[in-house]
């Protein structure tokens, strides 16, 4: 919701295991590049997730990370989060910087 409402200031959107189907008509009004990142043990957040990405009228992407759960307490699977997470800003918001 709040990339919704303030796209002049949200430029990139990491969402981690989330819900984002919880805000609803909010995600047509997103504008900012969004990265879902889900754990492959968590099916129904991984629907969840497809579903919401599916109402965007923005650039998305979904990782789903192998073997890991909705909290991504197994073993370096938070790590790779991380990484996911640091790619997707690195690309749309300093790689962008850098070209304007």
């Amino acid at each position: 919701m709040a990339a919704a409402k303030r796209p002049d200031i949200v430029k990139a959107v990491v969402s981690r295991g989330g819900r984002p189907d919880l805000a609803g008509d909010w995600l047509r009004r997103v504008r900012a590049p969004t990265l879902f990142i889900v754990g492959g043990d968590d099916w129904q957040v991984i629907q969840v997730n497809r579903q919401a990405a599916g109402m965007l009228k923005t650039d998305y992407r979904i990782e789903i990370i192998p073997g890991a759960g909705h909290l991504f307490e197994e073993p370096g699977m938070l790590e790779k989060v991380a990484r996911l997470a640091y790619g997707w800003f690195e690309e749309h918001l300093i790689r962008r910087t850098k070209a304007a």
